[in-house]
């Protein structure tokens, strides 16, 4: 299994921070990493996301799971890997709030591909998180 997570404390508030989530076909307003982006129904598990990064092809997403105004979960398969990406939200007893990020690679193959597509797909967190904590603040 290859891992990497990325969190950061915000005072944003965790509502405003969901509803971005939420909203799938505006993501590319807070990731500058997305240049098109659809969801085939609710925002709910079992939906489809096809997401186009920019310059590249797209990459197919299935929600897995979702508990409202805190986390979901999307999926995307690369021959045997599966790429699982968890986003949640936990409130503090005051502020501030940690947003967090985790992808886990796991399947055929990922002690060599792991490594070098993880990194590749991660390597943009920190300045997505800022953006979409940014935009939650806005």
């Amino acid at each position: 299994m290859w891992t990497y997570e990325h969190s950061v404390e915000t005072d944003a508030a965790p509502e405003a921070i969901w509803r971005l989530w939420a909203d799938v076909e505006n993501w590319g307003t807070w990731n500058a990493d997305i240049a098109d982006v659809r969801i085939d129904g609710p925002f709910v598990p079992g939906a489809r996301i096809e997401m186009t990064p920019v310059g590249d092809d797209p990459v197919h997403l299935v929600v897995t799971e979702t508990v409202d105004g805190e986390l979901f979960v999307d999926e995307a398969r690369f021959g045997g890997l599966v790429l699982r990406t968890e986003h949640w939200i936990e409130r503090g007893e005051t502020l501030p709030t940690r947003v967090t990020y985790r992808m886990r690679i796991t399947g055929d193959g990922v002690g060599e591909l792991g490594p070098r597509i993880g990194p590749a797909v991660t390597g943009d967190w920190p300045e997505t998180v800022a953006a979409l904590i940014e935009r939650a603040r806005g």
